[in-house]
């Protein structure tokens, strides 16, 4: 799978732990940045990137293509990435984890959204592993209603 990844300073060090994870799995990752630790840069900065990436390399790719992005609750992630048509942006922040199965079979989702400030490596792991999982479901109501996201 082709996995872009993004974060501001408040996710760094999650997505720097979050890449070598990946690339255990045998991911092909592509970071768009930070690439320091910087406590002023701007998370829309990276987020663009990742979104773009994603939409992008989808319809060109034999692979499946993802995006994670990282923020403090990655509620504003989530907003930058989803101004792009064909992205479909789900936040993880804790809890169950269910919702994040429920975003790739329901919505079919292409961007997980996690809230660094919110969550450990742990949390912010199994969030991806399922994420990268779950399979969406295909059922003709969810279709219905991504194409109506889309126009």
């Amino acid at each position: 799978m082709k996995i872009f990844i993004g974060t501001d300073h408040t996710g760094f060090e999650m997505k720097e732990e979050l890449k070598t994870y990946l690339g255990d799995l045998g991911h092909d990752v592509f970071d768009k940045g930070a690439f320091e630790l910087n406590p002023t840069d701007d998370y829309p900065d990276f987020i663009f990137l990742v979104a773009e990436g994603v939409v992008d390399t989808a319809p060109e790719s034999e692979d499946e293509v993802r995006g994670i992005v990282l923020g403090g609750t990655g509620t504003g992630e989530a907003i930058e990435a989803n101004r792009l048509l064909g992205i479909r942006t789900a936040v993880y922040y804790g809890g169950p984890i269910e919702i994040v199965k429920l975003a790739r079979e329901h919505n079919d989702a292409n961007i997980l959204s996690l809230g660094a400030r919110f969550i450990n490596l742990e949390e912010a792991t199994e969030a991806v592993k399922t994420f990268l999982e779950t399979p969406f479901s295909g059922d003709e109501r969810h279709i219905r209603r991504i194409v109506k996201l889309d126009n």
